[in-house]
């Protein structure tokens, strides 16, 4: 595993220009920053992927706010960005003593859309890695972590914990959790196209499933990560081959998260869109990551479309439309 280290950056300065770190698109890499939290006499590890961390910088004062139903959600501060923040103690998320040091830091990231600060005993370093240095948690660690832990990373003095920061907010906050409502999706023509749903978190697992069996223009079949998917994928193109058919005839459209061990999204895509035979399947990347940056590196990897969670009713609607674009321009070719 390859790392590199960053200072930290100063309070109130952002944290993304300190790194000044960029990644090749598609090739499976992801920096996590490393941050710990005191515990009960001894520090524990965890991390964050640098794309979700917008700065890094001192405590805060904070407000406290309606609804604080679980004593880690401290109340909210003002960001120097004009936004209100939420303000979670993870000390006390991962119940222990609320932190108190003077040196400890605030951890601000991005995603869904929404802003939220994270308060840990210390920050260490940025390291550089492949997903495939990220192993998926057992069902024993999920079920102590409540479903919070996506990915450990094994250093060569320590254990890291990767954290699935939408599980935490959504816990500790309700209103702020991912909701699907599919009242108002369009009704199904009367076929049924088969599409792969690729993510490690299985609360989006069960929530996509739910929502697009209820929307009933899709049969979804699933994989936890880029490489169970490209595994499956691998064997609908050997019978591709074998029966000398189109992939459409089992395959018609492909969902995938970014952040998953193994194999993340883009690199997914981008093994999809370079196969001759794979490459006809439309692909939609759908992530809480989705910002101008990444739109971008969605586009070179050769994405169809790309969604920020939890804009599923979007995503359904541009999925079903590349695949019908898709299926019709198959029994066009089929025809001349």
């Amino acid at each position: 595993m390859r790392h590199l280290t960053a200072a930290r950056p100063p309070n109130g300065v952002s944290f993304m220009a300190q790194t000044n770190i960029l990644l090749e698109t598609g090739t499976n890499e992801l920096e996590i920053v490393e941050f710990y939290v005191n515990q009960d006499g001894y520090e524990a590890h965890y991390g964050l992927n640098v794309a979700k961390v917008v700065e890094i910088g001192r405590r805060q004062p904070v407000t406290a706010m309606p609804e604080m139903r679980h004593k880690a959600l401290l109340g909210a501060f003002l960001h120097r960005n004009g936004r209100i923040v939420p303000l979670i103690d993870m000390a006390c998320f991962l119940g222990n003593a609320p932190i108190t040091n003077e040196d400890a830091k605030v951890i601000v990231t991005e995603f869904n859309g929404v802003c939220t600060g994270f308060l840990v005993s210390g920050v260490n370093r940025i390291y550089r890695l492949s997903w495939t240095d990220v192993e998926a948690p057992g069902q024993f660690l999920q079920n102590m972590s409540r479903s919070s832990v996506t990915g450990v990373v094994r250093l060569e003095e320590r254990v890291i914990f990767l954290l699935d920061l939408e599980a935490i907010v959504a816990e500790l906050h309700p209103a702020m959790a991912l909701r699907f409502d599919a009242s108002d999706m369009a009704a199904p023509d009367g076929k049924t196209y088969k599409i792969l749903h690729v993510d490690d978190s299985s609360s989006i697992r069960s929530l996509l499933l739910d929502l697009l069996n209820k929307e009933g223009r899709f049969k979804v079949e699933q994989r936890v990560n880029g490489q169970e998917a490209w595994d499956y994928l691998q064997s609908v193109r050997n019978r591709c081959e074998a029966e000398n058919r189109p992939v459409s005839d089992f395959l018609q459209g492909i969902i995938t998260d970014i952040e998953m061990p193994a194999m993340d999204g883009l690199a997914l895509c981008k093994r999809i869109k370079e196969d001759p035979v794979l490459k006809k399947l439309p692909v939609a990347i759908f992530s809480s990551m989705i910002n101008d940056s990444l739109a971008r590196k969605c586009a070179l990897v050769g994405a169809d479309a790309q969604y920020t969670k939890p804009d599923l009713k979007a995503l359904s609607k541009k999925l079903y439309e590349l695949i019908t674009v898709a299926w019709e321009q198959q029994n066009a070719t089929a025809k001349s």
